[in-house]
């Protein structure tokens, strides 16, 4: 079923649905970009179709909804520890299918990663929905989607297409056609949500299909360029949609040992920065910018799709756009690829 309404039919339809869902969208934040006189776009809540930016890429992705940068998880009180708690409606999500796909990424690690669920991330996510956002036709200059085969998605259950004054929606999930009763008739459409099918920027990701060829890409000259340029600031984790890793640490509300009061917190934590490897004893695993690079660029795509069967980039492009080196990922991508295939060919003649 397709809808074509005006930004104020639409209003009415988000009044209905905010009594049972909590709807966030990218959302502009004037003065608070990456440079004194630049905006920010990130995920708020939002309670009308012109809070929702459509024509521009968010600079954070959505996952700050479902695994905020800090977050309180528990309180402690005398020897007894009550959980926090959170919002009690139902979330609904405005999101681009590469953050769609994101989810399905942080899913793999907080979900199916071990025998037991993350609790604190799974009792968020399961509340979630999403409102598919469709993309430009080659969506942006940075964005390289349809080279991780992350540009479609079907896990939405509304999707729309802003075209200025009005909205194109696709209702997917039934579920939602009674917000949408008043309007059945008279505003009909024919609308499909459509994905990005082509970008501007093509990669080809890496294959790498022994532990030979892992083994000398490691080694491989190609990551000592990031010795030089990469500041370890960790602003590309904290951009991308499916970097999830986090450190917990407690607060002290009493010196006093008898109450023992305070609360345990999870925060944001980067594999570029340091103190991320740091373990008892003083030893750190990786100490150098090029350790650090290899090993977050070696995770994105290879070694979780070796575990779970997709690559863990889902092509956004977040990290070329905010890198304050301009270091590009996707160039580090296809620099992986040339390097790869050289390793093969080097591998074939030695065993001639």
């Amino acid at each position: 079923m397709g809808l074509q309404l005006t930004n104020a039919q639409f209003n009415q339809v988000l009044a209905r649905l905010s009594a049972k869902y909590a709807i966030y969208a990218p959302k502009n934040f004037p003065l608070e970009g990456r440079y004194s006189d630049t905006d920010m776009v990130r995920y708020d809540g939002i309670t009308q179709v012109e809070d929702i930016v459509f024509e521009r890429k968010s600079d954070m992705s959505a996952k700050e909804i479902v695994t905020p940068i800090n977050e309180t998880i528990m309180f402690f009180f005398n020897g007894q520890v009550q959980e926090s708690k959170i919002p009690q409606k139902e979330i609904l999500i405005f999101a681009r299918a590469c953050d769609i796909n994101g989810f399905k990424r942080l899913d793999d690690i907080f979900l199916r990663n071990s025998e037991t669920p993350d609790y604190y991330y799974q009792r968020r996510r399961n509340k979630i929905k999403f409102i598919a956002i469709e993309c430009p036709s080659q969506g942006w200059d940075t964005c390289f989607c349809v080279s991780t085969q992350t540009n479609d998605t079907s896990d939405y259950a509304l999707a729309v297409k802003s075209t200025g004054e009005s909205l194109k929606i696709e209702i997917k999930d039934q579920e939602f056609a009674e917000y949408f009763a008043d309007f059945a008739q008279n505003s009909t459409c024919q609308y499909q949500y459509q994905p990005v099918l082509e970008n501007e920027l093509k990669l080809t990701l890496p294959v790498i299909n022994s532990q030979e060829v892992l083994t000398r890409l490691k080694n491989h000259p190609m990551w000592k360029e990031y010795n030089r340029r990469c500041v370890m600031c960790g602003s590309c984790t904290v951009n991308c949609p499916t970097c999830s890793c986090f450190t917990t640490y407690d607060v002290k509300f009493a010196t006093d040992s008898e109450t023992g009061a305070g609360e345990r917190r999870r925060m944001a934590a980067s594999c570029h920065v340091d103190g991320f490897t740091d373990m008892a004893g003083g030893h750190t695993f990786r100490t150098s910018a090029a350790e650090r690079m290899r090993f977050k660029a070696l995770h994105k795509v290879h070694d979780h799709k070796q575990r779970f069967g997709d690559n863990m980039c889902v092509g956004c492009g977040r990290c070329d756009d905010r890198c304050p080196e301009h270091i590009s990922f996707s160039s580090m991508i296809q620099k992986m690829h040339t390097a790869v295939e050289q390793i093969k060919q080097e591998l074939n003649h030695d065993s001639k």
